[in-house]
């Protein structure tokens, strides 16, 4: 069974999860919501990624698909056994199923996702009987920093399309 707990994170882990906030800042540069992801295998990153979903014209194309993607290649093996995933939002029930598949040891996430969170959150798959590997999970890695990234762009982005109503409503009573 999956283990879900916050337990005292190590240098390394707050090393690597500083490398996925910033891998989500380039999602958010592209205009996706912002999240990354970075996979860790012996103190060593095997792949990386973000967000790609509107870019790609992919739903599947989550900040975790994209780095299992890339790290299968890496290897040459989908089992992508003894590694850890930093991840700044924790994984939807998508990417916590392509994570059991990669058989990925522990799951690490900053912020929890309150709408379609599937480690512990929502759901949790990792804790489903239909699990057919385990892994650990960890929460809360430099949360407050994931949520305030996240927090920042969703509400940058209203402000957005508030200002596109309000300009489409001027023009729309000027051609009147």
């Amino acid at each position: 069974m999956s283990e879900i707990n916050t337990p005292s994170f190590s240098e390394q882990d707050h090393h690597y999860m500083q490398r996925a906030i910033e891998l989500a800042q380039n999602a958010e540069d592209e205009g996706e919501v912002p999240v990354g992801a970075v996979l860790v295998r012996d103190n060593e990153i095997i792949a990386e990624g973000w967000n790609r979903c509107i870019g790609a014209h992919d739903a599947t194309a989550h900040a975790e698909i994209q780095v299992l993607r890339k790290a299968g290649e890496a290897l040459q093996n989908y089992r992508l056994l003894d590694t850890t995933l930093y991840v700044t939002l924790e994984p939807c029930p998508m990417c916590a199923g392509a994570l059991l598949h990669s058989r990925v040891k522990r799951i690490v996430f900053g912020a929890q996702d309150l709408k379609a969170g599937a480690a512990g959150t929502v759901l949790d798959l990792f804790e489903s009987q239909a699990a057919y590997h385990y892994a650990t999970v960890e929460s809360g890695l430099m949360e407050v920093e994931c949520r305030e990234q996240l927090q920042a762009f969703f509400k940058r982005r209203r402000k957005e399309q508030k200002e596109l109503k309000r300009l489409k409503r001027e023009a729309e009573q000027k051609g009147d």
